[in-house]
């Protein structure tokens, strides 16, 4: 893997790495994580592809399962916004199969509650197609059999677990977000690259938090860095002092933080114990990096801080569509991803000229690759009624889905906090080449 280039003078943003994957093997309450098993995800597998299915009754239906509340609520706008675009767009358009897109959206909540259950159940009631969500990963292996089960599509902006490249989903299973081993091979280049021999590690104690971690630790070490400590934390904990003094205890020159929104009390619990971003480097993660859970504390707090986030950075354009629909929108973490998701699932029901899960499964890998290049549900419909094989190129990348149900294709950002504890700026992209698995 190539080096992450230097920050230089940029005060935000600083870079992100554009990954070419090969079909990899085999998501933890996250920004993207979990599940197991070694049947394959296949957005070709026959239970998709071959198998006879039920005809669909004529309106795309998408449901919608994303955080209102929880751990993960302030993934919730952008990603709800995200969909709503896209299905104004789609209905504009004239709809699928030419009838508007129905849409019902329904709170995930977290690992905490059953929430997503019920909302899950609300849907199948509603009789929806496909269903995009959870954001979480453990949420989502919580959900994916009912969904799948019913013969539903499950399609995640938001997941990054690897377990679900492997995961059991009747080929019903699908992702605009990359797993996390890419993810965790670019923060743990940009460590190293940043020149720190020594690290700590604080993860969330889950599949997403222990998978980042290890991924982390395997790239950083390999590129001459040490793991000093790592310690796993549960994320219901009222304080983390000891977690944090356990870190403060090998005196790591970078420190890692992988979680959810109890990040705010760990970053509280550094400051405290004196490893303040002044004086140790502090990475984040997707499920962490975020530009409203850190208002409250003292300006200059993050200042310098790094993290990662899967995807391209939405265009200036594509976020001004999205305040008009959310003016209080400030974070637009896995919102192209989420648009990407619905324009997807309804060019398969138009290209398979049918509505239900299996028919818009059978046609998704091969709407997202291989074809004329089309950038919008308007341009690429319009050349699938014209009798033409289409690649939908998004506003999140090229998704071109793989055997799994992974985007083959995937960008991930590396940003800088400022002093207003605030990521922002324009990213630079690059690309590292491709990446065995």
């Amino acid at each position: 893997m190539n080096r992450i280039a230097p920050m230089g003078r940029l005060l935000a943003v600083a870079a992100a790495a554009s990954l070419a994957l090969t079909a990899c093997g085999g998501g933890g309450d996250t920004a993207g994580e979990t599940a197991a098993s070694t049947a394959p995800s296949a957005a070709t597998s026959t239970a998709a592809s071959s198998a006879p299915a039920a005809k669909g009754d004529g309106t795309l239906t998408l449901g919608t399962v994303l955080p209102q509340t929880g751990s993960l609520a302030f993934l919730g706008p952008p990603e709800f916004a995200g969909v709503d675009q896209a299905v104004k767009e789609i209905n504009e358009a004239g709809g699928v199969l030419g009838k508007p897109v129905a849409k019902v959206h329904t709170d995930s909540g977290d690992t905490t509650t059953n929430i997503a259950s019920q909302s899950v159940d609300k849907l199948l009631g509603q009789k929806a197609d496909a269903i995009i969500g959870a954001a979480s990963s453990s949420v989502s292996e919580s959900i994916i059999d009912k969904i799948t089960g019913a013969g539903v599509v499950q399609f995640s902006p938001a997941n990054t677990s690897d377990k679900f490249t492997t995961i059991e989903d009747n080929g019903l299973y699908f992702r605009t977000a990359p797993p996390d081993k890419l993810q965790g091979r670019v923060l743990g280049d940009l460590i190293a690259a940043d020149g720190n021999d020594t690290v700590g590690i604080l993860a969330m104690q889950d599949s997403y938090g222990s998978g980042l971690a290890d991924q982390i630790t395997k790239t950083a070490e390999a590129a001459g860095a040490s793991v000093v400590e790592r310690v796993d934390y549960d994320p219901k904990a009222a304080e983390f002092s000891a977690d944090v003094a356990k870190i403060k205890a090998k005196n790591p020159k970078a420190v890692v933080l992988i979680g959810f929104e109890e990040g705010a009390k760990v970053v509280a619990e550094l400051v405290k114990q004196g490893l303040t971003a002044d004086k140790v480097k502090w990475y984040m993660v997707d499920g962490n990096m975020s530009n409203t859970n850190y208002l409250k504390m003292p300006k200059g707090t993050l200042t310098g801080v790094k993290g990662t986030i899967p995807g391209a950075e939405a265009p200036e354009e594509f976020r001004d569509k999205l305040r008009k629909l959310d003016p209080k929108l400030d974070d637009f973490t896995y919102a192209a991803e989420s648009y990407d998701a619905a324009n997807l699932i309804a060019l398969a029901a138009e290209a398979a000229k049918d509505d239900s899960g299996a028919s818009i499964a059978g046609k998704l890998a091969e709407v997202s690759g291989g074809g004329e290049k089309c950038k919008s549900f308007k341009e690429c419909v319009d050349l699938l009624k014209a009798g033409k094989d289409i690649d939908y190129d998004g506003i999140s990348g090229p998704v071109e889905f793989d055997a799994n149900g992974d985007p083959s294709v995937a960008t991930i950002g590396v940003y800088q906090y400022g002093d207003d504890n605030k990521y922002a700026g324009k990213a630079l992209e690059y690309r590292t080449g491709k990446i065995e698995g």
